[in-house]
């Protein structure tokens, strides 16, 4: 395709509604400048492409069709409505997409009246515009609720939940299948599109309609043959016959990047009294960007590119990224150990299971996009003697808490949980923050929690889940790179509950000590460098373990030192609370100890970089440094006012 940004048609539809008077050729050219006005806009901001590129066509179909804002398009996920985007009056801004105080790379609701409902997990679609579809069916309003969902997101059981509660909603719902792998669908060519056109049509509709009245008046083993029929006739054509025992009228599949074939049956079904209705249409990851085509991974999400030459522009990495020292570590384990198998659900690249697969294929499951059925299955695993390692991202675990409550802990299984991207996440903002993790697993009995302060101590606490066979374990390490420290040539089993002290020391008095959890003890001793240079000794933990707490480590600190500062990659409720919870039962702060604690804060942040991320949410060094300082209530002049802890113990 012509990659060059001259986009005539484009610049004359600033929102759906002027896409509506388009003939054919016009619609086409159209599609062709959303295309290459998204390729140019991810080789500048980097995010998902591949999965747009796929849809541009049927994006285009879908406003032109239906009466958007007031038909509802639900984009299941929501990475691939990038081209939605361009149509729906947000152009001007698409420069900004993923940027801090820019365009979302989801859908999202503050966003655009275009934008129904929020997305960025998969398989939610078919549920939230059957909410909208009701809504207006209850309230009598016009108005069409279009579910578009990938074939990816129909490995969920949500998707099949409701769908199963779909019926009542009548031809007020409409679900998209977007096949863009061919793992459904039969061969798509003319003979399908003329089939799709046929069976979507009123005139078949109607008759069709009419012949289930009449048989409804035979006997009812003739009604019940006439129905078998119908379905198995269409069935063995086109398929669908699950959809259709799920209450769902199917048509398809058609070509998903032909206009020709999309138009008329969106227009077919928008009108059919039949429903609700399935449209299955095949696509092409990538459609229209060789570099994009010829990728394993159909540039699914990638970083800056070159336009001309898809090359991406990837600064050198000084150290290994979190997710590859897991996923290397454990498939050196388990050279030796043939009970350690590793699952995850469908983010093998994103967690580094794909290092496992690689040298332990038959070990390695991808269950799809099922975190639920990934725990219970690892659950299963446990129970039968195996040392299963689950690995999902912090976001997507919380789709499966209550497996982790009921199937994993209440039974007290040796499940391993690998939670990947804990922490803020940067581009992908508040819908992929791993913020909740510590607080909903470290409040869990028969729970062990720990987090990573850097590459090699995730190395370390790999072989401790390994090792560890009395209950479930979780350790939790961030998005990126590693801060460059040596990996253990043999990592080492960690004592369950124990911390280290890596500044300063747990047994001689001082004024301060930070008490870090995870990847901002880099922070923390930077902070530390400052306060020692005004004069104030300070101590610096490494805790590693959020549960259970190095009570005794964190009891002498309490004794030696005037203020204790907790610092956290997490939510209210995790490491500062049961701490503050330790004090309170022991007593700790009764002879003047101040305490501080330091965690995210209690809202969603949007999407920015890290760094800056952090230091909105006040957890770099300067943030820490200010919350001792006023804990004493330092002035500049070194001075405190108030007697302080020490003097009140003597």
């Amino acid at each position: 395709m012509d990659l060059e940004l001259s986009t005539p048609i484009l610049d004359r539809v600033k929102v759906p509604a002027d896409m509506r008077g388009l003939d054919m050729a016009e619609l086409r050219q159209l599609a062709d400048d959303v295309r290459t006005e998204m390729i140019h806009t991810v080789g500048q901001t980097g995010g998902h492409l591949g999965s747009g590129l796929g849809v541009v066509e049927l994006t285009v179909a879908l406003h032109y069709v239906f009466e958007t804002p007031r038909d509802k398009v639900i984009w299941d996920v929501g990475h691939q409505a990038y081209p939605h985007k361009i149509v729906t009056g947000r152009r001007d801004r698409i420069r900004t997409l993923r940027q801090g105080g820019g365009l979302s790379g989801f859908t999202k609701r503050s966003e655009s009246e275009y934008d129904p409902f929020g997305a960025a997990h998969s398989s939610t679609s078919i549920s939230a515009a059957l909410g909208f579809a009701m809504a207006n069916k209850i309230a009598g309003q016009p108005g069409k609720a279009i579910a578009v969902i990938g074939d990816g997101s129909m490995s969920a059981g949500m998707a099949y939940e409701a769908m199963n509660n779909a019926q009542d909603a009548g031809n007020r719902l409409v679900v998209i299948l977007n096949d863009n792998d061919m793992s459904i669908a039969p061969p798509v060519g003319g003979l399908s599109a003329y089939l799709a056109r046929l069976v979507s049509s009123r005139p078949f509709l109607e008759l069709r309609g009419l012949a289930k009245k009449l048989s409804r008046h035979l006997p009812a083993s003739l009604h019940s043959a006439a129905k078998k029929t119908d379905e198995f006739a269409r069935g063995m054509v086109m398929g669908g016959t699950l959809f259709e025992e799920l209450g769902f009228y199917y048509v398809g599949p058609i070509d998903g990047h032909n206009l020709d074939q999309l138009i008329p049956v969106l227009e077919n079904v928008r009108d059919a009294a039949e429903g609700p209705c399935l449209i299955h249409v095949v696509t092409q990851k990538g459609k229209g960007y060789a570099p994009a085509e010829a990728a394993a991974d159909k540039y699914h999400g990638v970083q800056k590119f070159n336009v001309v030459t898809g090359e991406q522009v990837k600064a050198p990495a000084a150290a290994p990224a979190y997710q590859n020292v897991f996923g290397e570590t454990l498939a050196k384990m388990a050279e030796t150990d043939e009970s350690i198998v590793a699952i995850t659900a469908a983010m093998p690249g994103g967690t580094g299971v794909d290092k496992f697969a690689k040298a332990h294929p038959e070990r390695t499951f991808d269950v799809g996009i099922a975190e639920q059925h990934a725990v219970t299955f690892a659950a299963g695993l446990a129970a039968q003697g195996m040392r299963p390692f689950c690995a999902i991202y912090s976001t997507f675990l919380q789709r499966a808490y209550d497996q982790v409550v009921h199937d994993v802990a209440i039974q007290n299984l040796p499940v391993r949980f690998a939670i990947d991207r804990a922490g803020l996440v940067g581009a992908d903002g508040a819908t992929h923050a791993g913020t909740f993790d510590i607080t909903y697993l470290a409040s869990l009995p028969n729970f062990v929690v720990m987090a990573a302060a850097d590459e090699a101590e995730l190395a370390h606490m790999t072989a401790t889940a390994v090792a560890h066979d009395s209950g479930p374990i979780a350790f939790r390490y961030p998005r990126g790179n590693g801060v460059g420290v040596p990996l253990p040539e043999v990592p080492q089993v960690l004592e369950i509950g124990k911390g280290r002290i890596v500044r300063g020391s747990d047994k001689s008095a001082g004024k301060i000590a930070i008490l870090s959890l995870g990847t901002r003890l880099a922070e923390a001793l930077k902070a530390a460098d400052v306060l020692e240079a005004k004069g104030l000794p300070t101590t610096v933990a490494d805790l590693r373990f959020a549960k259970p707490l190095d009570e005794e480590m964190i009891r002498r600190l309490a004794t030696t030192h005037e203020v204790v500062v907790t610092v956290e990659e997490g939510s209210v409720g995790g490491l500062g609370a049961h701490i503050l919870t330790m004090a309170s039962d022991e007593g700790l702060t009764d002879n003047g100890l101040k305490i501080r604690t330091m965690r995210l804060p209690d809202t969603f942040q949007d999407h920015n970089s890290p760094d800056k991320q952090y230091d909105e949410a006040g957890l770099n060094a300067p943030h820490i440094v200010d919350t001792v300082l006023k804990a004493l209530r330092w002035n500049e002049a070194g001075i405190t006012s108030g007697v302080t802890g020490a003097e009140a113990r003597a």
